[in-house]
């Protein structure tokens, strides 16, 4: 659906974009994930052609997202909605008007039956059916989300662009636009892109990830291949650079993942094994309805072998923290 080929994009001396390489396939929810300044915004901003790029190629559907080519530009653009941080409503109109926007831009009839029939559709899908004639003054941060969303979908789009789209939002709230935007991948078929420096957003929906930092793309993968066994500078980004383990003995941590994630492992190895070991540090993750994770144990020196052969052979991947 979208690839981009070794894109590079400057504000003047200021190279923001460096190379940037990826590949988005139709009816996906992907995630770019990055600390505040990372370059995620602009990177969309040139997906949807608002912002220009000096080298490489962007290509939409297999077209080339080209600035200099209005026209093409122009329906491309159709193709995609988008959503912001700050909902971008107009107060001076209702949730039935905001919603209706985009159709007056084209210069579409909006009180038509057909028109309304979709617009009221909208609306209901996006749960808000009983203020459909509120002001956005009259309505909470989630709700505004909402009309935005409902607003990004009514020229029927192929690729629904969503920039910090929840930032503002609390967690509850933030959970069910979450809930929302699964529900219209999956009863659509719309492609999302999800920008956001938030982990609960990319481990809830996003099937794929690109890391970002500094205008590159370091990594890119399955949520819990990224942040169940992060790299360094996702581990710094996650805030996990340190963790306060026994300095005696040898600490191992596992990482259970889609083949190991159910299985009763640490039981059954103390079990089998006959040893004893303590329980360091565990996290569990929930990656969209699937609890992935990872945990240290503290084993004595001369069991290390045995551990270690044990999870090889259980297929339990693991490394050495210390000793």
């Amino acid at each position: 659906m979208i690839k981009l080929e070794n894109v590079s994009k400057s504000f003047g001396d200021l190279e923001v974009l460096k190379d940037i390489s990826l590949q988005i396939n139709d009816h996906e929810i992907y995630g770019i994930i990055g600390q505040s300044g990372a370059g995620k915004s602009t990177l969309l901003r040139c997906i949807n052609g608002l912002e220009d790029y000096q080298s490489g190629t962007i290509s939409v559907d297999d077209v080339t997202v080209d600035l200099k080519d209005k026209k093409k530009l122009h329906l491309l653009q159709k193709e995609m909605g988008m959503i912001f941080q700050n909902f971008n409503l107009l107060e001076r109109l209702d949730v039935y008007d905001n919603v209706a926007l985009p159709m007056k831009f084209w210069g579409m009839k909006t009180k038509t039956p057909e028109a309304k029939k979709k617009i009221e559709g909208l609306i209901e899908l996006v749960g808000l059916s009983d203020k459909i004639h509120a002001r956005p003054r009259e309505l909470s941060g989630g709700q505004k989300q909402r009309v935005a969303i409902a607003r990004a979908l009514v020229l029927d789009p192929k690729i629904l662009l969503c920039d910090e789209a929840t930032s503002a939002l609390d967690p509850a709230i933030t959970r069910g636009i979450l809930d929302l935007l699964s529900k219209i991948n999956k009863q659509m078929g719309i492609t999302i892109i999800v920008v956001t420096h938030q982990m609960e957003v990319v481990k809830q929906i996003c099937e794929r990830v690109a890391f970002i930092k500094g205008g590159r793309v370091l990594q890119i993968g399955k949520p819990e291949e990224l942040f169940i066994r992060p790299a360094k500078d996702i581990k710094a980004f996650l805030h996990e650079d340190s963790e306060l383990l026994p300095s005696e003995g040898v600490n191992i941590q596992l990482f259970f993942t889609d083949e190991s994630a159910d299985e009763p492992v640490i039981s059954q190895m103390a079990r089998k094994l006959n040893i004893d070991f303590s329980i360091s540090w565990a996290k569990l993750e929930d990656f969209r309805s699937n609890v992935y994770g990872s945990l240290v144990i503290n084993v004595k020196e001369e069991d290390k072998d045995k551990v270690t052969a044990y999870l090889d052979s259980v297929k339990v991947l693991w490394e050495v923290l210390n000793g």
